[in-house]
C-alpha cells in the first residue's frame, strides 16, 4: 500500500494487519494518564464490538473534523459497538478538544505513553512519532472485521464505508 503525508511517501512501523486477523492486545491510557485500557477492557470481555478511529492529532483541522463527524453519527452504530478515538495526543489535549466540542460521546484513548497501539497495529508513521489515519472495527471475538488506512494522511476516511461495515457486523 502506498501512503503519503502532505504528498510525501511514508512508511509504517509494525506488521500490517488484515481483516480476519485476531487484533493484537495493546495498552493505551485514558484520562489523566492513569486509566490504562487494554483490548479486553474495550470489548468489555467479549460483549462489545469496538470501532477504533485512529488520528494523528486532534489539534489538526482534519483530525478534529473527522472526530466531530464520527461523534455526530454515533447513533448509526449498533448498540453493541463502542467507539474510541486513538491518537498520540496526551489525555489533557484530548480533554481540551472534547471541551471545545461540547457533547462528545466518543471515548478518547492516548498512545502517547507507551506507543504500544501504533506498533501493534502497524500504523506508527516511521520517524514521525504519529499514527496514520486509519479505522479498525474489532468484533466481540477480537477479530478485525473492517480496516481502512487512508492513503493520504491529510484526507478524511470513507465514513459511509465504516458505518456500513459496522452495521453488517
Amino acid at each position: 500500500m502506498s501512503l503519503t503525508m502532505g504528498g510525501n511517501p511514508i512508511t509504517l512501523d509494525g506488521s500490517e494487519l488484515q481483516v480476519g486477523d485476531t487484533a493484537p492486545d495493546f495498552t493505551v491510557v485514558g484520562k489523566g494518564m492513569t486509566d490504562a485500557k487494554t483490548l479486553d477492557d474495550l470489548t468489555e470481555n467479549g460483549t462489545k464490538n469496538v470501532l477504533l478511529i485512529v488520528v494523528p492529532s486532534l489539534d489538526t483541522g482534519v483530525c478534529s473534523t473527522e472526530s466531530g463527524k464520527f461523534n455526530a453519527r454515533l447513533a448509526e452504530l449498533p448498540a453493541d459497538t463502542a467507539a474510541y478515538v486513538v491518537s498520540r495526543d496526551l489525555p489533557f489535549a484530548q480533554a481540551r478538544w472534547c471541551g471545545a466540542q461540547g457533547d462528545v460521546k466518543l471515548g478518547m484513548l492516548s498512545d502517547a505513553r507507551d506507543h504500544d497501539f501504533g506498533k501493534a497495529f502497524g500504523v506508527q508513521i516511521h520517524g514521525v512519532g504519529l499514527l496514520a489515519r486509519s479505522i479498525f472495527l474489532i468484533g466481540k471475538d477480537k477479530k478485525i472485521k473492517y480496516k481502512q488506512i487512508v492513503p493520504e494522511v491529510g484526507q478524511e476516511p470513507d465514513y459511509d464505508a465504516v458505518f456500513a461495515a459496522a452495521s453488517n457486523g
